[in-house]
């Protein structure tokens, strides 16, 4: 009896001594396991918590903290790892295998270890960071930057391409010390200040070129170079650049790139974007960054002490931007800016059968070029404080339309049938609908007779379409408007302003419904569609979705059976008598061996009827109406006042048409 209690009691004693080494080591390690370890230590990874890192290592982990610390932060920021992902492969004896999946700027990358865990300890191992790295061992990163992706005109002409520029930089080793700095910095519109500055840096040595400005590699550049290379220190490379050939004249059309920054970085984090990339910041460049921005190659190697090969760890091949290729035809577009150049203008050129955008030009414009060189302050000033704003895409924006838009209310009456084409509404210089009006009469600088819709185009006649729109009334002009589209976005590549026919909140009056016959009231139109809604008066009654893509034409039309086609027929022939007619106010513009139509506009910009200081737009629409080589070209000037209107925007028109019509 007294044996068994004995054994039962070396029973329990033994029962007792296991429950407190557990309870001890649950103490210890929190209920851990080994791979529970593992985990931790890659979570603060993820962190960049490299401290705590080092903490979790077992007491002799044979590697410096700070050392620690500096080569995780340099291997791991060098190589651009993100998004690890852990798998723990099996473990025994403490021992933890396991797999390490990371993004990289090569690729993605695995890394497979073994390490072994003592009392939630890691042993230190340098494959702890990357599978094959040794303590004497390097990680080496080479990149291959990508060629950015050409913008090409429909012919192939080059809008945006890779050229060559002068780079001035220093060499510390070989200048008089700062005493030449004023020197230089007035040559290159730099401050001695800046040029101290940009010297600052901590990387550079005595034979370290430190890079100060680009600028054109031209005749004017040569000089600059000429004069430059004459200071000790100084030195002038090439480089490669964005460079743009055919200047103002394609700048709004092709925008321009500018250095990344802060909110541009978050914004396209993980895309390769770094602090020296260049991104599209208007324009095609912008609208096709992704297309265009191609993709630098990477190698990551482990190299050894010798700096010999070890190991290749990722590598991903260079691909190269795709070019773009415009609808554009680069001769047009420069034909346009030439004779517009000095105005503030918009032209939009269309083929008005497809829908292929042969040109978009704002004036007064910039020089892509300039954006890649850099400005100074006083440069960038000026271009800012410029009163003809040419930095403003006016292609993009809404004007009043004027008379450019009794075509338009003509269309939507005659569908409607409130007009009668040819019914005479009697010709008045002025009119009100009745005495309600007060003061405000519709007035008119030509009131033709018989006062027939034909007539009322062909001499643009404002009381004709006032009462015209009177006649429709509202709800079957706003009708008309929405069927057209007016007031919603424009479908296409480049983000273009909404045309609207009235304000947010508007009461649409009797009043305004009459100024909306003849382009006031509170019209805004886009010139890209007031150009596309043209096109429905050469398509019996379809406009043509305009597009900029070479070879990515829309399925279909951007508003089938917009007008019927009678009613698309009979304002093409009047519009024919806009231009063939004598009387006609686009008369200047007649071809006797090419048949055209168009419509001019006047469109005033004013306080009231009385103000006498206001300004006004000009606008002329042209366009084929049968010819092999189609055409349709809307241009609105600003400015127009006491220069010709309208017959301004018409006169200046012949050359780009006709280098067109007859290439």
């Amino acid at each position: 009896m007294l044996l068994r209690n004995k054994r039962n009691l070396i029973i329990a004693g033994v029962v007792v001594i296991c429950l407190i080494i557990v309870t001890v080591f649950f103490i210890f390690t929190g209920g851990k396991n080994a791979d529970d370890y593992v985990e931790d230590y890659f979570a603060l990874l993820e962190d960049k918590d490299y401290s705590k890192m080092y903490d979790m290592l077992s007491d002799d982990p044979k590697v410096d903290k700070d050392v620690f610390e500096e080569r995780y932060t340099n291997i791991y920021e060098g190589i651009e790892a993100q998004d690890f992902s852990l798998k723990i492969n099996s473990v025994e004896d403490d021992v933890v295998d396991y797999s390490l999946t990371m993004n990289t700027v090569a690729g993605k990358v695995t890394s497979n270890n073994q390490v072994k865990v003592t009392d939630g300890k890691l042993a230190y191992n340098e494959a702890l960071i990357l599978e094959g790295l040794e303590s004497d061992y390097r990680v080496r990163v080479s990149s291959e930057s990508a060629t950015r992706g050409r913008i090409l005109d429909r012919n192939g002409n080059e809008l945006a391409t890779q050229g060559e520029a002068y780079e001035a930089g220093l060499v510390p080793g070989k200048l008089n010390g700062e005493a030449d700095y004023e020197r230089i910095g007035s040559l290159l519109n730099m401050s001695s200040a800046e040029i101290k500055d940009e010297m600052s840096a901590s990387w550079i040595k005595d034979d370290s070129f430190v890079p100060l400005k680009e600028f054109a590699k031209d005749s004017s550049g040569q000089a600059l170079v000429n004069q430059l290379i004459a200071i000790p220190g100084v030195k002038v490379n090439t480089t490669t650049v964005r460079y743009y050939p055919y200047g103002e004249a394609t700048s709004h059309l092709t925008g321009y790139l500018q250095q990344v920054n802060a909110e541009d970085l978050e914004k396209h984090k993980g895309e390769g974007y770094d602090e020296s990339s260049l991104i599209g910041r208007s324009g095609i460049e912008a609208a096709y960054e992704a297309d265009l921005k191609g993709s630098n190659g990477h190698e990551i190697r482990i190299v050894d002490e010798d700096n010999e090969l070890v190991k290749t760890v990722a590598s991903k091949d260079v691909e190269d931007g795709k070019d773009i290729t415009l609808t554009i035809d680069v001769t047009l577009q420069q034909s346009l800016y030439n004779e517009y150049q000095n105005d503030q203008s918009a032209s939009v050129a269309m083929n008005p059968k497809t829908g292929e955008i042969l040109a978009l030009v704002s004036t007064p414009s910039f020089s892509s070029n300039d954006f890649i060189l850099g400005f100074d302050n006083e440069q960038w000033q000026a271009l800012n404080d410029n009163a003809s704003k040419p930095l403003t895409n006016r292609y993009r924006s809404t004007f009043v339309p004027g008379s450019s838009m009794k075509p338009i209310t003509a269309a939507i009456g005659l569908d409607s049938g409130a007009i009668d084409p040819d019914k005479d509404l009697k010709a008045e210089d002025r009119w009100q609908k009745d005495s309600s009006w007060g003061n405000y009469y519709v007035t008119t600088l030509h009131a033709p007779t018989p006062n027939n819709l034909r007539n009322a185009l062909i001499y643009s006649d404002n009381v004709y379409f006032a009462k015209a729109a009177t006649n429709i009334g509202k709800d079957d002009l706003i009708s008309g408007y929405d069927r057209l589209e007016i007031g919603s976005k424009i479908p296409f590549e480049l983000s273009l302003n909404a045309s609207q026919y009235q304000n947010k909140d508007s009461d649409f009056d009797d009043q305004q419904l009459a100024d909306s016959g003849y382009g006031q009231g509170e019209l805004l139109m886009n010139p890209v569609q007031l150009a596309a809604i043209y096109s429905a008066f050469v398509n019996e009654g379809d406009i043509i979705q305009p597009y900029l893509i070479m070879n990515e034409k829309p399925d279909q039309m951007w508003v089938e059976n917009a007008f019927t086609k009678d009613t698309a027929n009979t304002i093409k022939d009047d519009l024919i008598g806009v231009i063939s007619d004598s009387n006609g106010t686009g008369h200047a513009i007649y071809h006797n061996d090419i048949e055209l139509a168009g419509k001019t506009g006047t469109a005033e910009i004013k306080a009231s009827q009385d103000d006498t200081t206001g300004t006004e737009l000009g606008w002329f629409t042209v366009m084929t109406t049968n010819s092999d080589n189609p055409i349709l070209i809307t241009t609105m000037v600003e400015n127009v006042k006491d220069r010709g209107g309208s017959g301004y925007v018409v006169d200046h028109m012949q050359a780009p048409l006709n280098s067109y019509l007859y290439k």
